[in-house]
């Protein structure tokens, strides 16, 4: 039950990684020079924040959108190359750091949700 419990806090995280990622083009101020990073930021911040709220209603059955948000963080470290020709140093921290956690974040509850198994 304990484990379960992290592995709930951890996408909690998740959450919260995602509604700033979705917020964060307004808050770096990148929405009007890139507004094509900006809806990517949007789009995958609201899939990670809906992501992260299912995970975290049911824990257990969260092995399978680990992977998804795994690639989602992934495609955040990303983006700022792929999406934007010349991107500033705020939007590459900004996507960088975020995608990095939301990465950390994915592996930690996959990791927590594998130890569980094998108790």
């Amino acid at each position: 039950m304990l484990q379960t419990r992290g592995v709930a806090a951890v996408e909690e995280l998740v959450i919260l990684a995602g509604v700033w990622t979705a917020i964060s083009a307004w808050t770096v101020h990148f929405a009007a020079a890139r507004p094509e990073l900006a809806i990517t930021n949007l789009i995958v911040g609201i899939s990670l924040a809906a992501l992260g709220l299912c995970m975290s209603m049911v824990p257990e059955r969260s092995q399978d959108l680990n992977f998804i948000v795994l690639l989602l963080g992934a495609w955040l470290i990303v983006a700022p190359w792929v999406v934007t020709r010349n991107p500033d140093t705020g939007m590459i921290l900004s996507n960088v750091i975020t995608g990095a956690c939301v990465c950390l974040f994915s592996l930690t509850a996959g990791g927590l949700l594998m130890t569980k198994r094998r108790t």
